[in-house]
């Protein structure tokens, strides 16, 4: 494959770099922005092409790496030019191949390639790719190649139904931007308490990163600690009657899957008052 990029953003600099370090064949890329464009090449010692037509001609292999909301428009300009033959890929985690409408009658190849990691930083991002596993979807043509192609860099591949991807999608946002939502939420809590910045920066070092540590390497039930996990009632209690709004509607809802991994993790307990508890506040809320 010889690919081009269109769109120079974080996802297009970390994949272009990423693959080029792995020995693909990366012609350039391709942006709105030139400046952006001519950065990713720089950084990626490959070419800036100035127009669309440039880049579909030198390449056979076009990677969209365009905010979701562009990735139909760019399709738009981009199937009314020769991709005869062309694989096309965008990297959006929620839509499909299916967003390449007609690209059955121009005779190219539509697929969705998914990296699951966050992709935080244009520069550095790329160095940890080969820890993140890719999903993939679309035309039977290639879809093979595609996957050997990343399984051939060290990255796990998992091919999805088209139909499952919104909901996949939905499983990366609980890993990820709600995690993110959860750190805000505790970290606001302890600054009401009266704790400084710097230690809420120590406190996501090492409780929090300590605690995604051990799920990744136990397992989230073996991982699971606290005051749901030792059916310590009087606690939760507590922890609900200082909270209000929005806290205490998550600690609630959290709280009810608690007891799930709770229950999996201590068969010999009986978490019968701690779902009554719980399920009195849900319904109140």
């Amino acid at each position: 494959m010889k690919i081009g990029f269109v769109g120079a953003g974080k996802v297009g600099f970390t994949l272009g770099k990423y693959f080029k370090e792995h020995g693909a064949d990366v012609a350039g890329y391709y942006s709105r922005s030139a400046e952006s464009a001519k950065e990713a090449a720089c950084f990626t010692e490959t070419k800036y092409f100035g127009s669309l037509d440039q880049i579909i001609s030198e390449c056979d292999t076009i990677f969209l790496t365009v905010p979701d909301t562009a990735i139909k428009s760019v399709w738009d300009s981009l199937k009314m030019m020769p991709v005869e033959n062309k694989i096309v890929c965008h990297c959006s985690g929620a839509l499909s191949s299916d967003v390449f409408e007609g690209i059955d009658l121009v005779q190219a190849y539509g697929y969705s390639v998914h990296p699951f990691y966050a992709i935080s930083s244009k520069f550095a991002s790329f160095e940890v790719m080969s820890q993140a596993f890719f999903t993939l979807e679309g035309d039977a043509k290639y879809l093979q190649d595609l996957k050997r192609f990343f399984e051939q860099m060290g990255n796990p591949v998992h091919i999805i139904d088209k139909n499952q991807k919104v909901k996949y999608h939905a499983a990366a946002v609980f890993l990820s931007n709600n995690v993110t939502a959860l750190a805000y939420v505790g970290c606001k809590i302890l600054k009401e308490c009266g704790f400084e910045n710097e230690i809420t920066s120590i406190a996501l070092k090492t409780l929090f990163i300590g605690n995604c540590g051990a799920i990744a390497e136990k397992g989230i039930v073996k991982a699971l600690t606290g005051p749901v996990e030792r059916n310590d009632l009087p606690t939760v209690k507590k922890h609900l009657d200082c909270l209000d709004g929005n806290e205490k509607l998550l600690y609630t809802y959290l709280s009810a899957q608690l007891i799930e991994i709770a229950k999996e993790k201590h068969s010999e307990y009986d978490y019968s008052a701690m779902d009554s508890l719980i399920n009195s506040i849900m319904e109140a809320l």
